[in-house]
């Protein structure tokens, strides 16, 4: 080998070990938690899926974890290096409509399930949604406290994912009547929408 060559590929080397170690305290802890909090809800997703009754749910579960794979492959692989990823961050996308049913009907008082018999397509749905909101909000946490801008911007474009994710999963519950959404009175609603008025008065 010679003795350029060998420079160049120490140099490399050094390159490298400074762009995986261009990480903050506060950063690598919360970044910790978040891909802990994936994984999480990667394990949960697999624990739930022999479970689940509803073809519809089983879909959504389906193709939110293969998502999430490559959403959790991409983020490790630029934590890991502190180099643009091989796979970029992807968009996911709903495959349910936008609709949502207002209003409450009177049922049943919820109350914890006595025994993992009870386990149900309700309560499967709502710790999918639950894992999306934690994963948001860990992401969230973390991208306001990264310094590397690698792993900034993907952990930043990863959080838009997770709240569609979580909004399929709302709108599958509410169209099942598993998540109500009440409302205000017309005239609370048409006071609190005119709360607030545009300005045009930018600073020079």
């Amino acid at each position: 080998m010679s003795q350029s060559f060998y420079n160049e590929s120490s140099n490399q080397t050094n390159l490298n070990q400074q762009h995986s170690l261009n990480h903050g305290g506060h950063e690598m802890m919360d970044m910790h938690e978040t891909i802990g909090e994936i994984i999480a809800g990667m394990n949960q997703a697999i624990i739930l899926r022999p479970h689940v009754k509803d073809p519809e749910l089983l879909n959504i579960l389906d193709r939110q974890y293969n998502f999430t794979l490559g959403m959790y492959n991409t983020i490790v692989e630029s934590f890991t290096t502190g180099h643009d990823p091989s796979v970029p961050t992807g968009r996911y996308q709903m495959e349910t409509g936008n609709d949502f049913k207002y209003g409450l009907n009177p049922g049943q008082p919820k109350k914890p399930m006595q025994n993992a018999n009870e386990i149900n397509d309700e309560a499967i749905s709502g710790f999918l949604l639950g894992a999306q909101k934690g994963a948001a909000k860990c992401m969230t946490t973390a991208a306001l406290e990264t310094t590397n801008p690698v792993v900034r911007r993907v952990v930043a474009d990863s959080i838009p994912n997770c709240i569609e994710m979580g909004y399929e999963l709302s709108i599958y519950q509410n169209k099942h009547g598993y998540y109500q959404v009440p409302q205000y009175s017309q005239q609370d609603m048409q006071t609190m929408l005119n709360a607030f008025d545009t300005t045009s008065n930018p600073l020079h």
